[in-house]
């Protein structure tokens, strides 16, 4: 599997590099690889602050409120809705604050990069078509693949 990642920054609060970027990519390829989705895959993650990402939750979501990251994926991938044509898959959009990817580190006692990684695997899961909003069992689902890929990432 292919994966190439569009990365945009908008935002002007944490400085963003290699390091982040790299980080980010291994994250979201060991999400697809534990998800067995073999396809070359697209996706652009975009950095925001949580002003940023507040506007996008109040626009799409109705939520106004900041939150740590957005997923807006291309497909449903419900019920093996997945792409039909060949080549590669446009999987969507991942949204990161990276303002609250620092407070929820902070307040977790991870790392910046272990919690942009954790949030970054969380929306791939997301993209794949997996949501906890929509019933408890989905919820513990979701949350049980986010532990188990998780134990692969090593960024403490």
């Amino acid at each position: 599997m292919k994966l190439k990642i569009l990365f945009r920054d908008d935002q002007n609060k944490i400085k963003t590099g290699r390091l982040l970027k790299k980080t980010v990519k291994k994250a979201a390829r060991h999400a697809l690889e534990e998800e067995k989705f073999e396809r070359d895959v697209e996706l652009s993650v975009t950095f925001t602050d949580n002003e940023g990402i507040r506007t996008l939750n109040r626009e799409y979501r109705e939520k106004d409120a900041p939150t740590d990251v957005l997923s807006f994926p291309m497909y449903s991938m419900k019920d093996g809705d997945v792409p039909e044509e060949d080549g590669t898959v446009v999987l969507g959009d991942v949204v990161l604050s990276l303002e609250r990817v620092g407070e929820q580190a902070k307040e977790i006692g991870h790392s910046f990069l272990r919690e942009a990684s954790f949030l970054t695997v969380h929306s791939v899961l997301h993209l794949l078509g997996y949501d906890h909003e929509t019933s408890s069992e989905d919820e513990e689902m979701m949350f049980s693949r986010q532990r188990e890929i998780m134990k692969g990432i090593k960024v403490k």
